[in-house]
């Protein structure tokens, strides 16, 4: 398969690129620098999603048959901030997070159409989505939680076209916090939330996002894969 991924450089991404790559897909990746490979693009600028989606169908040969949205950002504002700095800080979340992906997955879907193949897409969203997450990332949780609504959206929209939509929540994941945090003072608390006693590999997650974009069977379009090692349970 073609895929594009998003936010590959590190984390979630890089795990995920190596497991694709691993697996015999090519894989048109993306980072906002660019370099080693990847595709550039800043997100924050809205003009960025159709520049990074085109160098993709070029680099892939015209055809992409799976859209996987990662990149995103997870910075805090606190709640006395000025207004100001607040605004800024839910317009700069929103765009990278959500509107960019919105971005990306319409115009995966209109190609998606027009080639009468279908696709897929996977947007990893984040436990925040249904748990909620501090009192400085409010925008984060809504910004996470807005992928949900609009993955759950598009799978009933364009199951009939064999369009399929998914997404992932993790929780936290080896690549947020270091070792060293874990055994701090913050990591005893975190993990005592986790009734599984770890927080979540990246490569978990990876997996997901592979099985999802690449096998997972089309009846189970608009489904969401938590990660999260039943620190939260729907």
């Amino acid at each position: 398969m073609n895929i594009l991924l998003t936010g590959a450089s590190r984390g979630i991404g890089a795990a995920t690129l190596e497991l694709l790559n691993a697996s015999g897909h090519r894989v048109a990746g993306h980072s906002t620098r660019g370099g080693n490979g990847l595709l550039s693009g800043d997100l924050a600028d809205p003009s960025a999603p159709r520049r990074i989606w085109e160098d993709a169908l070029e680099q892939l040969g015209g055809r992409v048959d799976a859209l996987v949205n990662n990149a995103g950002i997870f910075e805090g504002v606190a709640v006395d901030a000025g207004d100001d700095e607040w605004d800024a800080a839910w317009v700069r979340t929103m765009q990278i997070n959500l509107n960019s992906s919105a971005a990306l997955c319409r115009l995966a879907i209109n190609h998606f159409r027009e080639g009468g193949k279908g696709g897929r897409i996977v947007n990893v969203a984040s436990r925040a989505a249904y748990r909620g997450d501090s009192p400085n990332h409010w925008h984060y949780a809504a910004s996470k939680a807005g992928m949900i609504g609009m993955t759950k959206t598009i799978a009933r929209a364009y199951a009939g076209e064999g369009i399929l939509v998914f997404a992932v929540a993790p929780g936290f994941t080896v690549s947020e916090m270091t070792e060293e945090y874990l055994t701090g003072r913050g990591g005893a608390q975190i993990l005592a939330d986790i009734p599984l006693g770890r927080v979540t590999s990246t490569t978990e997650v990876a997996e997901a996002i592979r099985w999802l974009a690449t096998d997972a069977p089309a009846a189970s379009t608009g489904s969401v894969i938590d990660l999260n090692g039943a620190s939260y349970v729907r």
